[in-house]
């Protein structure tokens, strides 16, 4: 398998998100320059990583939503393929329109940085098929605008269509306000598109792939995509 890392002026945790990948994976990873305008045709996955994009002017994720190489990711996922956004590349991602909602100033109105607990309400997608429904896992937030917001119809309709892939919950795996760190409506910490191929979260499982950094639980997820690879692989070998 092999991931496509996207570099705004501005990401941070873009070796983060090659190092997990590579370390974690054994897989293949490649840096994509923002100024790029095509995707290159070996690449299963990409990833838009988390920092301040363009120093978060205007608001997060609203200059590199006009990066060049934005048409090609949208291009990418409207072809059914793999897309996570972690952090401010969540905020890109609804920027683009390739996720609903938007971004508000933390509830506190201070960043915040430090593990959180989230569970994991589906186990039947690309992102989440090595884990059971229900875990709960401990990776990190480090975010000033993670208050994502969407109208009480567009939450009902998340919610009727599956889309809620993480919540923030306590160690028992109960959603509760105190455990939502940002003011997030409806508890949300990631959400998939319609057709299932995109991902935003605001954790970032790229922290949390080693046991020497406090937990290994961001494993889960980029496991999950190498497993979805294998199969779709397999499937059409078979066929």
């Amino acid at each position: 398998m092999k991931f496509g890392i996207v570099i705004f002026p501005g990401s941070n945790c873009d070796w983060d998100a090659y190092w997990a990948v590579r370390s974690g994976l054994g897989a293949q990873a490649e840096f994509l320059w923002h100024k790029e305008e095509t995707i290159p045709g070996d690449i299963d996955c990409l990833i838009l990583p988390g920092g301040f994009s363009y120093g978060d002017y205007l608001r997060s994720g609203a200059i590199a939503r006009f990066s060049p190489i934005m048409k090609a990711v949208v291009r990418f996922a409207q072809a059914g393929g793999l897309v996570l956004g972690i952090c401010n590349g969540f905020q890109i991602l609804c920027e683009a329109g390739l996720l609903p909602g938007a971004f508000l100033r933390n509830r506190g109105l201070r960043f915040i940085c430090r593990p959180v607990f989230l569970r994991v309400e589906r186990s039947d997608t690309p992102f989440t098929n090595a884990v059971p429904v229900g875990t709960v896992l401990r990776i990190p937030i480090a975010h000033g605008e993670g208050n994502y917001y969407v109208e009480p119809s567009v939450v009902r309709e998340l919610e009727d269509r599956g889309q809620i892939l993480f919540r923030y919950c306590d160690a028992a795996g109960q959603v509760t306000e105190a455990a939502n760190p940002n003011g997030s409506v409806a508890n949300i910490a990631g959400i998939l598109n319609r057709e299932g191929n995109v991902l935003g979260m605001m954790p970032h499982p790229e922290r949390a792939c080693e046991a020497l950094l406090g937990s290994t639980d961001g494993l889960y997820l980029f496991r999950s995509l190498q497993q979805y690879r294998m199969s779709a692989v397999a499937t059409s070998v078979v066929s």
